[in-house]
């Protein structure tokens, strides 16, 4: 086959898998949308915001409680990992030999392959005791923090360093004409010319810590609450589905369906964000 076939091949080929890929996404939010309709179509929706805690035996569907401690998990998670995964992307790409470079980038890609179960088992032995020494019950926001860092942490290290292996050599060297000093040349040139890059890996990483569920499930404490602390038990969004859902029914189950519409929502506006960051630093 000649090389003008393939060619004449590849791009419908790439356009019905895109289109299939858009499709299933379709057809995951017509289905979401089905199976909430009981409760968004009814007066009970605005007990999603309006109800004191989530008590769907008693028809109060209370989301916010467990809103708020998503947003605190991923968003903790995000400012340790972040500045850490930025970090190592540096060491990776500037400062580590060869060789080394080779090691530390293996171990980070096999700490991303490990299952969060086995996360979760890890931080319920260790993390968990560890931090109810200090401050009990030990099954915490903290602990899913800390969770959450260590499975978010490669993906915004390997992100970060990809985005500084693609800025242009030329910067590089202009950096060097001008008698910018190595830690000069990475703050002022090379960081700021990967930034929409390494801000597309860390909207990737909130989005993931937004979506776990079995490790954060096994630390958190699981308790439908506001975090008025680190210290606090607490259970986020996707606990929450995959505890209830077995035995859910009715309005209950609907409910539990509506957690899932919102949490796909918020996860396509941090992909439509990283999207808009990676053009952004195209740009720079």
């Amino acid at each position: 086959m000649s090389r003008w076939t393939t060619d004449r091949w590849l791009a419908p080929a790439l356009g019905v898998a895109a289109a299939a890929a858009g499709l299933i996404l379709l057809l995951v939010l017509v289905f979401l949308l089905r199976e909430s309709a009981p409760l968004l179509s009814s007066h009970a929706f605005m007990g999603f915001f309006l109800d004191a805690g989530w008590y769907p035996l008693e028809g109060q569907f209370g989301m916010l409680p467990m809103v708020a401690a998503s947003l605190a998990a991923a968003m903790g998670a995000l400012l340790l990992a972040g500045p850490l995964g930025i970090i190592s992307a540096i060491f990776l790409h500037f400062l580590a030999p060869p060789a080394l470079a080779r090691l530390y980038r293996m171990i980070v890609a096999l700490l991303a392959g490990i299952p969060s179960v086995v996360f979760g088992l890890w931080g319920l032995t260790v993390l968990v005791p560890l931090i109810a020494r200090w401050q009990p019950p030990g099954a915490s926001l903290l602990a899913a923090i800390l969770i959450l860092t260590l499975m978010i942490l490669p993906t915004v290290a390997l992100t970060s360093a990809s985005a500084l292996a693609a800025v242009p050599k030329s910067l590089l060297h202009g950096a060097a004409a001008l008698g910018l000093t190595r830690p000069g040349t990475i703050l002022r040139v090379m960081l700021p010319a990967a930034r929409g890059g390494i801000i597309n890996g860390a909207l990737l990483a909130s989005a993931r810590a937004l979506g776990e569920t079995m490790a954060v499930l096994m630390v958190a404490g699981n308790v439908v609450q506001y975090p008025g602390g680190l210290f606090d038990p607490v259970r986020v969004l996707t606990a929450n589905i995959a505890l209830e859902m077995a035995y859910a029914t009715g309005a209950h189950r609907a409910g539990l369906f509506a957690s899932g519409l919102l949490l796909t929502l918020v996860v396509m506006l941090l992909a439509w964000l990283a999207i808009r960051a990676n053009r952004g630093g195209q740009h720079v």
